[in-house]
């Protein structure tokens, strides 16, 4: 497989077909991380085209000492936030086609609990940073470099974002102290 740099550099000198590969190996993933932070499908898809054509007008800016996933991510994080509207989030969760509906329902119960509480309780560059992290499997200095934040306030902000929904999780399946259960 050719790497996310050389398709870049190709793209560059103008061989067909290596941008369309980048947009092949990015669309979903970017889709599924602008849902997370926009407030419809719509501006979420918005959001994605909008990506890939600043990314294609702006590649010769990129620095191939960077790995362009932090780079196209950074450019979909100040899209959003160019998008982002005054409505009430509702996520969009696609679930997988599976033979058993009971598992893709508690599957999908479960992965909106997560993020649904995330998106409640933390910021929005901490969200960004726990969903890069977690869900787009980047690393502390590639979630780091797409925020434009040092390493040090990455892992610091990823403790406090797991330390915060482990609080709200666990406060949610116990019941309050004080309290006593009959039966």
């Amino acid at each position: 497989m050719v790497s996310d740099e050389k398709l870049v550099a190709a793209a560059l000198d103008g061989i067909d077909g290596a941008f369309a590969e980048l947009v092949t190996r990015y669309q979903d993933r970017l889709l599924r991380f602008l849902l997370a932070r926009s407030s419809s499908r719509a501006d979420a898809e918005d959001a994605v085209q909008d990506t890939f054509i600043n990314a294609y007008r702006y590649l010769a800016s990129f620095d191939s000492r960077w790995q362009f996933s932090t780079w196209i991510y950074r450019i979909a994080i100040r899209n959003s936030a160019k998008q982002r509207s005054l409505h009430r989030y509702e996520p969009e969760v696609e679930v997988a086609d599976d033979n058993d509906p009971l598992d893709a329902c508690i599957a999908h119960a479960e992965h909106e609990n997560v993020w649904l509480a995330a998106k409640r309780l933390l910021t929005d560059e901490a969200y960004a940073a726990l969903w890069l992290r977690y869900v787009e499997d980047l690393s502390v200095k590639e979630v780091a470099s797409a925020l434009g934040r040092s390493s040090a306030w990455t892992k610091v902000t990823l403790m406090r974002c797991r330390r915060k929904l482990g609080e709200e999780l666990n406060a949610t399946e116990r019941p309050p102290l004080g309290s006593e259960s009959y039966g």
